[in-house]
């Protein structure tokens, strides 16, 4: 098998809530209060939030197995889904996880191709994304695959408010 993307369906919804729980705990626990956090994953992650999100026509969620192993998620968002404005030829990434036993094998290069390929399916030729401010190894990643920072917007984690930096790709330098 090597590594497979799936698009995930409601029925998956459990495995779905499970891994997003996990990969989110993993990514930002450490920077965030135990309160925060769990405020947020209460709310963010619940079976019926979930659901709502699978069965939006405008949102499609991925998931990434390596060797049979679920190893992370996509979640992308295009028209009235996307979390903010932008534009009618946008893409948003909301979410892309990677588990950390799977990290530095490729996998998120292969998301992000993932929801490039689906861009491109929906005639969309900008991606963006928000990032944490503070989530230096994501920064990284993201500037090595052509995304640049175009603005900024708030993220609460519970009470906390925080900063997402809004990273865009255009898309049409790459065609051909």
């Amino acid at each position: 098998m090597a590594v497979e993307v799936e698009k995930c369906t409601v029925e998956e919804v459990q495995t779905l809530r499970s891994i997003s729980i996990e990969t989110f705990r993993d990514t930002f626990e450490d920077q965030n209060t135990e309160e925060d956090l769990c405020n947020y994953l209460e709310k963010a992650y619940t079976i019926e939030q979930l659901k709502t999100e699978l069965l939006n026509q405008d949102s499609e969620f991925y998931f990434i197995y390596d060797e049979y192993d679920l190893a992370g998620y996509l979640k992308i968002n295009i028209n009235e889904a996307q979390s903010e404005t932008n534009g009618e030829d946008a893409l948003e990434i909301e979410r892309i996880y990677v588990l950390p036993e799977f990290k530095g094998k490729g996998l998120g290069k292969i998301l992000i191709q993932q929801a490039i390929e689906r861009a491109r399916f929906h005639q969309k030729t900008t991606l963006w994304l928000g990032v944490w401010e503070h989530n230096q190894a994501a920064l990284a990643f993201y500037k090595k695959l052509g995304f640049v920072q175009t603005g900024a917007h708030s993220f609460f984690m519970g009470e906390d408010e925080q900063t997402d930096l809004i990273l865009t790709k255009n898309l049409t330098k790459e065609q051909g």
